[in-house]
């Protein structure tokens, strides 16, 4: 993996240790999103992955400098994960709501 890839990680591990270690309600995510806003936000984030990706992809074929093959197929197997997952939980979520309907009153 390059350089680039490498600190990318790293500096996603620290935003991700930072938003851990500040509590959710006091910045008032939690109370005014709720369930509706975090699968908002996972959306985006698998959205905004794929056009990364696409982009990336796509800068690869029109020769552009400092783009490595490697890079681009993490990246876009990184997208295709992401939505692999995203697709689950859809999945996972009409089940549910399918089986809450057919519950007896």
């Amino acid at each position: 993996m390059a350089i680039t890839s490498i600190e990318s990680v790293l500096q996603q591990m620290r935003a991700l240790t930072q938003a851990a270690d500040r509590p959710a309600t006091a910045s008032g995510e939690l109370a005014s999103g709720g369930f509706a806003g975090e699968l908002k936000k996972s959306l985006d984030r698998i959205s905004d992955a794929q056009q990364s990706a696409s982009s990336q992809a796509e800068a690869f074929e029109l020769g552009k400098p400092g783009i490595a093959l490697n890079d681009v197929m993490v990246d876009l197997q990184k997208a295709g994960i992401g939505f692999q997952m995203g697709l689950q939980v859809r999945n996972k979520m009409v089940a549910a709501y399918q089986e809450i309907m057919n519950m007896p009153a």
